[in-house]
Formats: structure tokens, C-alpha cells, sequence
């Protein structure tokens, strides 16, 4: 009998006591990135490993003794927790995991999956769990069954664009799309992206990303979200889901659930994975509220988080897989691991893990095989993992037409390869209006912007150029992982958990900003920077122009109608940010802003970065968050600033004067008694960003939802109507049977809300009205987000928004009901501009 060796999850006996494996270790590496299974490969990742150990080393050696949320010290405690079953019971069981119920749409591929499964042997099915390698730089592949027809599936990174390959476009990332608040756009952009997926055969999209949310301010994955708010998210990922599975590719909504640092994400050494510890209420009402979005949306796949929650490891966690997901929400699809974060067999077949990525992994392959023979998981386990994967693949047609997998993927670029060209003439517009509405105007005075053709202008600053290359050398290299404008090995360091768990350098001084850096990270093909157009707009005009990307005490001249800095604030998977700030970036506004008095500040932040040092001198006369605009990115900056276009972002985040408002700044980390297992306990609550803000009576510095154009916007003529006089239909709980996202009276329209938005201004321009619900319930926030809408409001014109608000919308979670219950009493409904500029304020009774 092969050997294989188990870790107690949730109730599950414990094993042999055997440590899971490091996720970044061994055979996923090879899997994840083929670049390396090649001899040229093997000898660069010695090197690239040499040079990161030398380094890290020292890093090590630097090491502070300290590191909470928001500070601490951590201390070499002898006594400390030894045991794993220190926890247990501390995440409840639920067994068995369900199978697929084939409700709706999805009762024929049910059918034909089970069909198909019924013909295959106990080792085909085996392999259909697990990743194979294969000749493509698919970063996780499913193996084929020819006998049977099935050609194995893709899965590409990520949810941002195609990433690691050629003739692909770079598209606005998720903290700008939601900065846009643009449902329609974002539409639009999932279905560019799933048609570049589709036409290079990648079946499984590894995105869109909801989790992390943002509770942790410097999280370094913030910046592939869309925002901190689960209400704005889960409108932007059930559109981004719908769009991209509408082109044939399957959506891999990530990373379920509380994933909220970078932090000990993994285990390392004798240091488990963090544990997101969450209450019931609080996982239901901010953290899974977008993932049931996208569940409803019809996401074909989740992939499981590498932490913990509430003590048990992400992918093996019966209560999120088997209670939550596939119970209480009805996900019909399959759960995939993130790549190497399976750290137990048994345990993670029956918690409802259906595949693990990228293998073959230690934990199941040939073992899994063993365990269906000598009964510690069933076969109908097994045969329901296999079900959905193919279930999945029949219910998005990829039996039908759908490119070979991986047909556009080749394993290193830089050999001959026959090109396949996925981009779309017709996406060039979608990319620019999302590079575009991303941009937020925060600061705008002495009518510094829209700029009039001026006459001379200085540019500062290392973010307004392109990296000095843009190289496909595949492997472990800075293209790869979209670090070309950063310190490569730094990220190395990050990425495999052998630097400075205090994050990251702040900036990218190497260049401008597409993405941010890691497996999310886009490919960079035909990209244009902020000075790339601002030369080709200077020429057409002949403006007189003056740069400088290096120094941080540039010589100004002072004659200049406007001086540009570009900044920014760089964050990569693999590491938190070090700082929501950077002295260096700063000194360089103040430098130049003591010397031009029309002195604009761009910053490309992959994260919320505070601007306090600077934003109150009289000379910065504008101020703008220019996110990850993606290719696009120069156009649409010289659009805005030249007033040809109107800026209509608005911030998806709350931007604080100081770092002490925020109620988690920076990740928790491994100390006192739990040196061995990290606890990151969310006792904050739903309290995160403007509802922390809104309690504590706070002022921030711009609210969420605030952002600047070129026109004024009035609000009048608020309407809250009830839509039935039905009873019935205002009944407490919901009664409706589950189906894909959860009860289907969930979704029902119980209150509808109009107001009029007037432009008031001379020019044309475009406004985010907002909808924020107070809800009568003893401890809940003052108000949520529970609408907006984007309009285009011609100058003195005035157009009707509505909002339509659902039984979810207007329910608290019931931690002993177990359902969403809806208040009896008094809603407070406000509408207006941004979470603090609620002009329109009324009441309906329920």
C-alpha cells in the first residue's frame, strides 16, 4: 500500500504528524513555470537562488523583532503552542461534502458528465484531480483522456490578462476597475479578456479576484481586487464573471476566503500558515458577500486560499467548502487549490476540494488512488470531484470549437513558436475608457486642470517613463512576474519566502505601472506612458519640454505653466507593502512644488498611499490616483490632463490623513505564544474602511466614493417606494429553495429608489451617484453601500437614476437562524456623490 501522510483539518483524526509542505517548493515550480524543467533553466534558478540567499541572508540578519497589525513584538517563546490540536473544534465540521445537485442550466452537463465519468477508469479519474506538465507555459495543466475525447484543460493567469505570453493586451487592473465604478465598462472588459484567453486555449481564467477584500491597508494583493467594499465588488466581479465565461472560459473566482496578507500566507519552516479568524456574521456580511456574487453569476470555479480560517487550512476547510459553498450558496462548479496550498489527502477529499494545482502532489496522484481502494474516500468522492470538472467544461461548450489547450502558450518565447495573435481591434476602446475611468481627480484648484495648450512644460519623476526594457525571457524573470520597473530580486526574495516578511521596497523606481507584480501581473506588449504621449502631445502643440526621471532634486524652471511628478506606490504578491508612504516620492513633490507654482502630482498606486506630506503646499495644485490603468495608460492621462476627456473615477477605498486611522494597517504576524501559528483575529468586525471611518467619527482625507471632474452635480427628487403591498413578500427570512448563489428570494426587489442628477456646470461630464442603506439593527455600520450608478450628464442637462434594492440589500446575516433575516423598522436611505456627501436623505419602513 503506497504511504501517504496526513494533517488534521476541522474534526478529522489526526495524522502522523507529518509538516506540510512548503507551497513553494519542489514539483509546482517546475509545473507552474516549464521555463524551469530545462536544463538553461535549472542552472539560471541556481544563480537566481544564490544571488537571493546572499541577500536574504542579511535581510534576515536585519530582522526586527516585532510586526502585529499595527505593531508589536514578537518574542522566542519556549512555551509557547506545539500542537495543532491546540485548535481543533475551532472550525466546525460538516461532512459529507454534497454533490453536484445539476439545478437549471446545469441538469444537462450533470447528465452528460455523469456519463462521460461512468466510462473511465479508476486512474483516469485520479489524474483529472491533480495538474499535469505539459508543452505549454499553462501555468496549471489538467491532463487529457484521449480514449474518451477530452483534450485537458488550460488554467492561465489571471484575472488582469493573459500573463507570460505574446500578442495579448494589458488591461486595467482591479483596483481600477473599481475606481471606475463602471458596470457597463467592466462588462466589457471581461468579455475582451475572455476572448484572449479563449483564442490562446486557456479554458480556466484564474480570476477575477475578491479576496483579499482590503482589510489589511498594506495587503500587496489589494491591488487585484476591485475594492474594500463587498457591495461594489460583488457588482464588478458578477460582471466580470458573466462577460468572460459569455466568450467559452471558465472564471476561477480567487481566493476563497479571508486571504487578507501576504504575510505567512504559506508555511515555512515549523511556522504554519496565518488563520484568519472570522465570526460568522462578519464572513458573511463583507467577505463572502462578492464570492456569492460571483457564485450566482454562474463562476464555474473557486479557488481555495492558501491561509487558514479559524485553524483549518483554506483547502481543507469543511465548513467553507461543504457548508458554505457548495450548501448554502449551491455552487455547482469545482474548487481548485491555489498552486501548492493542499497540504493534506484525506482530509481535503472530503472537505470538498475537487483538484489540487499544479502537481502531482504527495498528497493525492497515486495515493488518492489508495484511498479510494482501501475506503478513507469514497468513490463516489471521487467521482463527483471528476463530475464537476467535467460537468464545468461541457456547461461553457469547450467540447465544442474550443482551441487546443494551450495552443497560444508557448513554453519559451524566445525560440521559434507559432505566433497566435489574441487581440481584438475592437477591445482598443474598452482598454482606453478603462485606462481612463480609473484615474481619480482628487485635487483641483486655481483651475490647474484641464491644461490650455501651454507653452512650456517640466516633467519629474520615475513613473512617467516605460521600464528601460520589456524582455520575454521567460523562467524566473522580471517579465514574467511583471517586475520590470522593480528590484527583481527583492521580489524574488517575497515571492519564495526567503525576504524580509516587512514587505517590500514602496516604489518601482524603475519606470511607470501597468499591474502590479506577481501571478496577476499582465503581459506588456504595446504599452504607452505618461511621457510617451505627453512628448507626442507637446509636438503636435509645440510645447517646449523639460525632463528628468532620476534625480530627486531635479533643477525646475520656474517659467513652466505646469510641472508634472509621477510617482507611485508599487505592491507585488508575495510581500506586504512596507508603507503607505515613502519619504523619497514626497520630497520629490515638495522639492518641486517650492519651485513651480502649478506643480501636478500622478501617482500610480497599486494601494491605498497617503498624501499628507504634501497635499496641503499651496504650489500641488492637482492631485491624481492613476491606479494600474493597464496599456492604455499614457493616452488616457494626456486625455485627461488636456480636458479632451472628463475624469469621472471615483476612489474605492478611504484615503486617511494619517496611518493610526485605519483599524488594520499592516499584516499580523508569528509571535508570543503562537510563534508556530499566526493568528490574524478579525475583531474589527464589518468595521474596515468608511464604516470604521463612520464609527469612530474619523475625517479622512478624500472619503470612499469621492472623486473630482470638470463639472458640478446636483441631486433632488428622491423617491423610496416599496414594490409590493404584499406582506408576504417582507417576510422575515427567505423561503426560497437554493439554486446557484444561495435562496432564490434573496434576489427578489422589495424597495425601489429614484433621484435626479443635474449638471450644473459648463462642460459635459460624468457622475457616480450612490445609494448607502442605514439598516435598523443594534451594531451595524452607519451606512453600506447598496447602489450606484454611473451616468453621463450633458452641462445643464439632468437625468434619473434608480436603484433597486433586494431582500439581501436590506437583510443581517442570523448567526443562530442561519439565513439572511430582514430587520423590522426604520431604513435610512441617503443618496449623493460619496459616502460623506449625501445631499438626499429618507426613510421606509419595513
Amino acid at each position: 500500500m503506497a504511504s501517504y501522510k496526513e494533517e488534521r483539518v476541522d474534526f478529522l483524526p489526526p495524522g502522523d504528524g507529518a509538516k506540510p509542505a512548503a507551497a513553494a517548493g519542489g514539483s509546482w515550480i517546475t509545473r507552474k513555470f516549464p521555463f524551469l524543467a530545462t536544463k538553461k533553466g535549472k542552472v539560471i534558478t541556481v544563480i537566481v537562488i544564490l544571488v537571493i540567499i546572499s541577500g536574504g541572508l542579511a535581510g534576515l540578519a536585519a530582522l526586527p523583532k516585532g510586526g502585529s497589525g499595527n505593531g508589536g513584538v514578537t518574542e522566542t517563546i519556549v512555551d509557547g503552542i506545539t500542537s495543532d490540536s491546540h485548535f481543533y473544534g475551532q472550525s466546525p465540521p460538516v461532512y459529507p461534502a454534497p454533490e453536484m445537485p445539476g439545478t437549471g442550466p446545469w441538469a444537462d452537463s450533470l447528465a452528460k458528465a455523469r456519463s462521460f465519468v461512468a466510462n473511465m477508469t479508476l486512474a483516469e479519474k485520479v489524474n483529472i484531480t491533480a495538474g499535469a506538465s505539459s508543452n505549454t507555459s499553462c501555468p496549471g495543466f489538467v491532463p487529457a483522456v484521449p480514449r474518451l475525447g477530452f483534450p485537458g484543460m488550460c488554467l492561465g493567469d489571471a484575472g488582469n490578462g493573459l500573463r507570460a505570453t505574446d500578442f495579448v493586451s494589458s488591461w486595467p487592473s482591479g483596483i481600477h476597475v473599481g475606481a471606475s465604478w463602471n458596470k457597463e465598462l467592466t462588462q466589457k472588459r471581461g468579455s475582451g479578456m475572455g476572448g484572449e484567453f479563449r483564442t490562446k486555449g486557456v479554458n480556466v481564467l484564474l480570476g477575477p479576484v475578491v479576496g483579499p477584500a482590503g482589510r489589511v491597508v498594506l495587503s500587496g494583493r489589494n491591488w487585484e481586487g476591485f475594492s474594500i467594499d463587498p457591495y461594489l465588488a460583488g457588482q464588478l466581479v458578477s460582471e466580470t464573471v458573466t462577460a468572460v465565461q459569455a466568450a467559452g472560459v471558465i472564471t476561477s473566482t480567487k481566493h476563497f476566503i479571508g486571504n487578507e496578507q501576504e504575510t505567512h500566507r504559506n508555511p515555512s519552516g515549523d511556522i504554519e500558515s496565518v488563520s484568519s479568524n472570522i465570526d460568522d456574521q462578519t464572513l458573511h456580511e463583507l467577505y463572502l458577500w462578492p464570492f456569492q456574487d460571483a457564485v450566482r453569476a454562474g463562476s464555474g470555479n473557486m479557488m481555495c486560499s492558501y491561509q487558514r480560517v479559524n485553524n483549518s487550512y483554506g483547502c481543507a476547510n469543511s465548513k467553507l467548502l461543504n457548508g458554505i459553498l457548495k450548501t448554502e450558496l449551491g455552487f455547482e462548479g469545482w474548487v481548485v487549490t491555489d498552486w501548492g496550498a493542499q497540504h493534506a489527502g484525506v482530509a481535503t477529499a472530503l472537505a470538498g476540494l475537487d483538484m489540487m494545482m499544479p502537481g502531482p502532489d504527495r498528497f493525492w496522484g497515486s495515493n488518492l488512488e489508495t484511498m479510494i481502494k482501501n475506503g478513507s474516500v469514497p468513490e463516489a468522492r471521487l467521482n463527483d470531484m471528476v463530475t464537476r470538472i467535467i460537468a464545468t467544461w461541457y456547461h461553457f461548450g469547450q467540447d465544442k470549437a474550443f482551441p487546443r489547450p494551450g495552443i497560444g502558450m508557448p513554453t519559451d518565447l524566445t525560440k521559434a513558436h507559432q505566433i497566435v495573435d489574441a487581440r481584438n481591434i475592437s477591445s482598443r476602446s474598452t482598454l482606453f475608457d478603462g485606462a481612463l475611468e480609473g484615474h481619480v481627480l482628487v485635487k483641483n484648484i486655481r483651475n490647474a486642470l484641464p491644461l490650455e495648450k501651454p507653452r512650456m512644460l517640466s516633467i519629474f519623476g520615475y513613473s512617467a517613463k516605460n521600464p528601460d526594457r520589456n524582455t520575454p525571457t521567460g523562467g524566473l524573470s522580471a517579465w514574467t512576474f511583471g517586475t520590470e520597473s522593480f528590484n527583481h530580486s527583492e521580489f524574488m526574495g517575497g515571492f519564495f519566502g526567503t525576504a524580509d516578511p516587512g514587505g517590500s521596497t514602496p516604489i518601482a523606481q524603475y519606470g511607470t505601472l501597468y499591474s502590479g507584480g506577481g501571478s496577476g501581473a499582465t503581459s506588456q506588449g504595446t504599452v504607452i506612458s505618461p511621457f510617451d504621449a505627453l512628448v507626442q502631445r507637446a509636438y503636435d502643440d509645440t510645447t517646449a519640454l523639460f525632463w528628468d526621471f532620476t534625480n530627486g532634486e531635479p533643477p525646475v524652471v520656474p517659467v513652466s505653466d505646469a510641472c508634472f511628478v509621477f510617482g507611485n506606490a508599487y505592491a507585488t504578491e508575495g510581500a506586504d507593502r512596507r508603507g503607505a508612504r515613502d519619504d523619497y516620492t514626497d520630497g520629490l513633490v515638495l522639492h518641486v512644488a517650492n519651485r513651480c507654482n502649478n506643480t501636478i502630482v500622478i501617482l500610480h498606486n497599486a494601494g491605498i498611499r497617503l498624501v499628507d506630506q504634501f497635499i496641503d503646499h499651496p504650489n500641488v495644485t492637482a492631485l491624481i490616483f492613476a491606479h494600474l490603468p493597464g496599456e492604455a495608460s499614457g493616452k488616457a492621462i494626456v486625455s485627461l490632463l488636456y480636458g479632451d476627456s472628463y475624469p469621472s473615477g471615483k476612489l474605492p477605498y478611504t484615503l486617511a490623513k494619517n496611518e493610526s486611522d485605519y483599524p488594520v494597517l499592516g499584516p499580523d504576524r508569528a509571535q508570543g505564544q503562537f510563534l508556530r501559528f499566526p493568528q490574524s483575529n478579525f475583531t474589527e468586525g464589518v468595521f474596515v474602511d468608511y464604516r470604521h471611518f463612520d464609527a469612530k467619527n474619523i475625517t479622512p482625507r478624500y472619503e470612499f466614493g469621492f472623486g473630482l471632474g470638470y463639472t458640478t452635480f446636483n441631486y433632488s427628487n428622491l423617491s423610496v417606494q416599496k414594490d409590493s403591498p404584499d406582506a408576504t413578500k417582507f417576510a422575515e427570512l427567505p423561503s426560497g429553495p437554493i439554486r446557484v448563489g444561495g435562496q432564490t428570494d434573496l434576489w427578489d426587489i422589495l424597495v425601489t429608489v429614484t433621484a435626479d442628477v443635474r449638471n450644473v456646470g459648463q462642460r459635459d461630464g460624468a457622475e457616480v451617484a450612490q445609494l448607502y442603506l442605514g439598516i435598523p439593527v443594534e451594531g451595524q455600520p452607519v451606512r453600506q453601500l447598496r447602489g450606484f450608478e454611473k451616468v453621463v450628464v450633458n452641462a445643464s442637462a439632468t437625468t434619473t437614476v434608480k436603484f433597486e434594492l433586494t431582500r439581501r440589500d436590506l437583510s443581517v446575516w442570523d448567526v443562530i437562524r442561519q439565513k439572511w433575516r430582514l430587520p423590522r423598522g426604520e431604513y435610512k436611505v441617503e443618496v449623493g456623490g460619496s459616502s460623506r456627501d449625501l445631499p438626499l436623505v429618507s426613510r421606509v419602513v419595513i
